[in-house]
C-alpha cells in the first residue's frame, strides 16, 4: 500500500509522540530507497591535499521513500507531492577507473561537460530513514489509512558511488576527445598568444607588455650618479653639532643673565671690566675692578668655609664670653669714673 507522508518536524508528529493511548509505531534506522527528482548536476573538484579529485554534486526534491521491508499496516512506500518534500543533496563519488573512462572521453578539454539528460528525471538513491506511523481509527473505516512521519538521514549530503547506488555516471558523458582542444591550450588560445620560435607560449605578448618601449627608455636614458651615502651622514651629524652648539649658546645665555650664578658674576665683574680694559687700550695695565671682583670672591669663598667649618660655641663657652663682655664694662666704667675731677 502507498500513502502519503509528512515530515518528522511536522508539528503533527509531536503531537502524536505526546499523545497516549495513540496506537503508534516507530522504526529507527529503515534501509529505503530515495525517489529523488534531479534538478541540477554539477562537476566539483576535491581540494589540494586530494589532488583536486572530480565529483559530482546532485541536487533534487524528495517525492518518495521505499523501505527494503514492509511497514505496518502494508505500507510498502510513502510518497510525496511536488513541492512538498524535502531538498536532497547528494555527492557521487568516481572510482579509479572510472576516471581512467572520463580521461578517455576528453576530461581535460575545454568541450568536456556533465550531460543534460540526467536532469529533469527521478533517480532512486540509497539512504536509511527514521518512520513513525500511527494507526487508524479504531473503527477503521472505509478510506481511514495510517499517517506516516519520515525523517532521512543525512539527507543534505548523502555519499553515493557505483557500488551503493548502481548508477555508472560515466556512460552518460559523450565523448570530446576528438572535438575539443585541451584546456591548456584553450587557455592560451583564450589571451591571444602566440607561439615563440623557442618554442615556450608567454603568458603576455610584447606588444601587451611594452617591453620594446620600455627597454629602449631605459638603455638610452642615463644612469644618475648616485650620492655617496657619507656625505649624507656627514650633513646630518653637521646638523645635529649646530642644534647642540644652538642649545649650548642658549643655556649659557640663560645663565648670565641668572642673578647670583657663576656667568652672571663673570659677566657683570669681569667680563665688564676686560671689555672696559681694551676700549681704552691698556691690555697690559691690571684693571683694577678684576682685582676687586676677585677679592670679593675670595672673601666670599673663605667667610663661606669659614661658616660651614667653624662649629656654634657651647653653652661654657657663651658663659665665658658674656663673663668677659661684663668685666669689660666695667672696667670701662671705672676708667670713666678716675677720669673725672
Amino acid at each position: 500500500m502507498r500513502t502519503a507522508g509528512l515530515t518528522m518536524n511536522d508539528v503533527w508528529a509531536h503531537r502524536v509522540l505526546r499523545e497516549r493511548g495513540v496506537e503508534t509505531y516507530r522504526l529507527e534506522g529503515v534501509p529505503a530507497e530515495l525517489g529523488v527528482m534531479v534538478e541540477s548536476l554539477d562537476l566539483k573538484h576535491r581540494g589540494k591535499e586530494e589532488n583536486y579529485r572530480p565529483y559530482l554534486h546532485m541536487t533534487g526534491e524528495l517525492r518518495s521513500v521505499t523501505p527494503a521491508k514492509a511497514l505496518p499496516f502494508g505500507i510498502s512506500q510513502v510518497t510525496y507531492s511536488p513541492g512538498q518534500g524535502e531538498k536532497v543533496d547528494a555527492f557521487y563519488e568516481f572510482d579509479d577507473q572510472q576516471l581512467v573512462v572520463l580521461a578517455s572521453k576528453g576530461y581535460f578539454t575545454s568541450g568536456f561537460a556533465v550531460p543534460e539528460q540526467v536532469t529533469g528525471i527521478e533517480w532512486e538513491l540509497p539512504a536509511t530513514a527514521d518512520m513513525l506511523v500511527l494507526a487508524p481509527s479504531g473503527a477503521q473505516t472505509e478510506g481511514d489509512t495510517p499517517v506516516v512521519f519520515t525523517q532521512i538521514h543525512d539527507i543534505g549530503g548523502l555519499e553515493i558511488d557505483l557500488e551503493s547506488a548502481g548508477y555508472d555516471l560515466t556512460g552518460y558523458f559523450a565523448d570530446h576527445s576528438r572535438d575539443g582542444v585541451p584546456r591548456a591550450e584553450a587557455v592560451v588560445d583564450a589571451h591571444g598568444l602566440k607561439a615563440r620560435s623557442d618554442a615556450i607560449n608567454s603568458l603576455f605578448t610584447e606588444d601587451e607588455l611594452g617591453l620594446d618601449t620600455e627597454v629602449k627608455q631605459i638603455v638610452g636614458a642615463s644612469v644618475p650618479e648616485a650620492a655617496p651615502v657619507a656625505n649624507g651622514m656627514s650633513a646630518r651629524l653637521q646638523q645635529i653639532e649646530a642644534e647642540i652648539a644652538a642649545e649650548r649658546v642658549q643655556y649659557q645665555t640663560e645663565r648670565a643673565s641668572t642673578e647670583g650664578t657663576t656667568e652672571n658674576l663673570y659677566r657683570e665683574r669681569v667680563a665688564a671690566a676686560l671689555q672696559t680694559a681694551e676700549e681704552q687700550e691698556e691690555p697690559f695695565a691690571p684693571p683694577v675692578p678684576v682685582r676687586e671682583a676677585q677679592r670679593d670672591l675670595e672673601l666670599e669663598e673663605k667667610e663661606t668655609r669659614r661658616r660651614e667649618v667653624k662649629p656654634a660655641p657651647s653653652l661654657d663657652e657663651r658663659k665665658r664670653q658674656v663673663s668677659q663682655h661684663a668685666a669689660d664694662l666695667d672696667f670701662s666704667e671705672d676708667g670713666e669714673q678716675s677720669l673725672g675731677p
